[in-house]
């Protein structure tokens, strides 16, 4: 496996918006909402926030990892590592419950879903084969928890070979299954990981993985070139499933790079054959991180991009957040971007109640309607559903802080997670070097 970071785990804010039909667009009658809460949660190491969710009693889950073994964090291991960290709040933001979950190696959890049966599904990865994880094949394996709503694990599986495989996205699908996004370290598997070995593959791959409502695997498809491609997030389409990330292959799966790292994105059908793939970007870094699906039956996908070509109209800096719109067949309706003239990047994207969009990332920049507080501030921006900017507004203090995902829940408030290392300005707590964040608008 090759690459996780490129210059992106840096940046957002936000602003304009452009397509090659339009020029910038800002609604300034969109008031954006006030900070009411900013918390950090953490203990003398490293946490972080990766994903939040609303929940049935207006409430909402965090979902993240956990290094510590002090401070805020109830645990019953003695040794530090990284840990699955969820935490259960009320609409009042009062903590309900918290819990770790792994082995006595270090697992991460990026996604947390709410399940159709009122509980929860958690994508990461780990290299635990003890405690809550019964195997591991290797350096890397995807693990999957199923959880009811009191956060007891139902079940959970790993999956994964020799290699580094990680999972980033998790979604419950129509027939009641689930669908992961994830990424193969083929090399490792020497080929192993599909319906059929594919000799052509190397480096990491994006990796299908398709489970039964029990957790059971029914098929798992890998794609991708001989280069790196990292997949990020899935979507279901009525005749499908879309995955999507970033690419700098040019061969095998790939068909049309257009320049260093794409935007990516590959339709299966339910079964996960190969319908298309597209390639989106300009000649320099683009990435893509976050998918969601429109009213209209369409697909918004969020990331970044350095390139001012091609596919994308203009930039602003060093990198901007960009958004493409897709119908399910691949054909691009629009894209925008929006930043200053320093780094800004996208992490997430959901829909809101009435239909708008909120992104959530980080900001370096301090123009182009951006404030800043020093190196990477929290980003969250709202835009509607042709992509022009509503409002943004960035979080943070002097050191790092950054969102990695954002949510309206029932009573309208806006919650944020991500980390932050600052102790300052908007952020008056640090509890160790990285804690996680919690932001909430209203």
């Amino acid at each position: 496996m090759l690459k996780q970071l490129s210059p992106f785990l840096f940046v957002l804010t936000i602003i304009c918006s452009c397509s090659k039909d339009d020029g910038i667009h800002f609604n300034s009658s969109s008031k954006a909402p006030e900070v009411s809460l900013v918390k950090t949660l953490g203990g003398s190491v490293n946490e972080s926030g990766r994903s939040v969710i609303n929940t049935s009693d207006g409430g909402y889950i965090v979902a993240g990892y956990t290094q510590s073994i002090d401070g805020d964090i109830k645990t019953t291991r003695n040794t530090i590592q990284y840990d699955f960290w969820v935490l259960k709040f009320n609409a009042s933001d009062n903590l309900q419950w918290q819990k770790t979950y792994g082995g006595s190696k270090d697992d991460k959890a990026f996604k947390i879903i709410k399940t159709s049966d009122n509980g929860f599904a958690i994508v990461g990865y780990g290299k635990s084969n003890d405690g809550d994880v019964n195997t591991n094949e290797g350096f890397d394996d995807i693990w999957v928890l199923k959880l009811d709503n009191n956060g007891t694990i139902v079940w959970e599986k790993t999956t994964g070979f020799s290699g580094a495989d990680q999972g980033f996205s998790i979604i419950q699908t129509s027939d009641g299954g689930y669908f992961i996004g994830s990424i193969l370290d083929v090399t490792a598997s020497g080929g192993l990981g599909n319906s059929k070995k594919v000799a052509k593959h190397a480096g990491g791959d994006y990796w299908g993985i398709k489970l039964n409502p029990s957790g059971d695997i029914e098929w798992r498809k890998y794609f991708g070139g001989t280069n790196t491609d990292t997949c990020y997030d899935v979507a279901e389409a009525t005749d499908g499933y879309l995955l999507i990330g970033s690419s700098d292959s040019n061969d095998v799966d790939i068909k049309n790079n257009k320049g260093s790292y794409d935007f990516w994105i590959v339709k299966t059908d339910k079964s996960g054959d190969l319908l298309w793939e597209k390639s989106f970007g300009g000649t320099e870094i683009d990435e893509a991180r976050a998918i969601t699906k429109t009213n209209d039956g369409n697909f918004i996908i969020v990331g970044d991009t350095r390139s001012s070509n091609k596919d994308i109209s203009q930039n602003n800096g060093g990198a901007d957040v960009w958004a493409i719109k897709i119908t399910s067949q691949g054909k691009l309706l629009w894209q925008k971007n929006y930043g200053g003239s320093s780094f800004d990047v996208g992490r997430s994207i959901k829909k809101t109640l009435n239909g708008d969009f909120l992104i959530s990332g980080s900001s370096r920049s301090a123009d182009n309607n951006f404030t800043n507080k020093g190196q990477n501030d929290a980003l969250i921006m709202k835009i509607d559903t042709n992509g022009n900017l509503l409002w943004q507004k960035t979080i943070g203090g002097t050191d790092i802080d950054f969102c990695y995902d954002v949510v309206e829940l029932t009573n309208g408030n806006i919650i944020a997670v991500g980390e932050s290392s600052s102790n300052n300005q908007d952020i008056t707590t640090n509890k160790g070097f990285s804690d996680l964040l919690i932001i909430k608008l209203k």
